[in-house]
């Protein structure tokens, strides 16, 4: 429906001071500080893992050497998803000079509704991540105590029981990624990189990673995680998490959260000829997912 001078009826009037309500700051683009972001030329995309393999035997002396088989493990498909939404003005309202004024203003609001939507949809891969309802390739949620390993064993991204954000947690959390395995039993030597937290819990990873002795002691101890620089790239916020005690930690694993763009953001307007309604339309087409699940860690908190 178009919007009409019936709903515009205090713009049209004499002595109005000021229209607010479409000028609200706005988050930034905080999916950065997740994804890796690629582009994309087809309707979807897949990505492989593949196994490797095991550690070598010792070859005894006259014996045949061993042999071994790498082969794919699972993989991981990204659906694009086209997002999208306009707004048209009546000719009318256009003949009585709200053209300028209007087009400019919701066009702003145009921007703000689709970059909300944008951070919504990444911060929901997230939220979703202990569900196991939302799976990935290896036919688990992406925070599992068990993804699956060819030769047999598992991996776990996440606390065997769940555990708030303190000096204890974040520690197990380091120690647990540096026992990571690749698909064949071989360490792969991740490390965290960053810790990216709800706003509740900003004040608990400054106090975690920015000062110089231990938290919430009397001992002259040394803060070891900020001495040792454990989370290189200190902490981030994202707004748009669901869970206010929940806490995730990015890895230095390639080929793990993943960003594909489609379509970038596009704004375009036509005219109608039946009704002289003028249309804005702004439209874009991404996905988001992951690819390997050790790109990141992640514990909901214990409440």
């Amino acid at each position: 429906m178009a919007i009409s001078r019936a709903q515009l009826l205090k713009e049209l009037l004499p002595g109005l001071n000021a229209l607010f309500g479409l000028e609200y700051a706005r988050y930034g683009e905080e999916h950065k500080e997740i994804y890796e972001t690629e582009t994309s030329e087809r309707s979807f995309e897949e990505e492989t893992k593949l196994s490797g393999f095991s550690a070598a035997p010792v070859k005894n002396e006259g014996q045949a050497i061993a042999y071994d088989n790498a082969q794919e493990a699972w993989t991981a498909r990204y659906n694009h998803e086209t997002i999208a939404l306009g707004f048209s003005l009546t000719e009318e309202a256009i003949e009585d000079n709200l053209y300028d004024s209007l087009s400019a203003r919701y066009t702003k609001g145009l921007a703000r509704a689709m970059s909300y939507t944008k951070q919504v949809k990444a911060a929901a891969v997230l939220n979703n991540g202990f569900s196991a309802a939302y799976t990935g390739g290896d036919g688990v949620a992406l925070f599992s105590t068990a993804h699956p390993l060819i030769n047999g064993g598992t991996n776990s991204n996440r606390p065997s029981t769940a555990a708030d954000l303190n000096e204890t947690s974040l520690e197990n959390a380091v120690i647990q990624i540096a026992a990571w395995t690749d698909e064949r039993g071989l360490l792969i030597a991740a490390k965290p990189k960053k810790l990216i937290v709800p706003p509740s819990l900003q004040f608990v990873a400054t106090r975690l990673l920015e000062t110089s002795l231990r938290v919430g002691t009397t001992d002259n101890d040394i803060n070891a995680l900020k001495n040792n620089g454990s989370i290189p790239e200190g902490y981030t916020q994202n707004h748009f998490l669901t869970d206010t005690n929940g806490w995730y930690l990015t890895t230095d694993v390639p080929n793990g959260m993943k960003h594909f763009v489609r379509t970038p953001l596009s704004n375009s307007m036509d005219g109608d000829f039946d009704t002289g309604n003028v249309r804005y339309k702004s439209r874009e087409r991404y996905s988001f997912g992951w690819s390997d699940p050790l790109g990141m860690y992640a514990s909901p908190g214990s409440s």
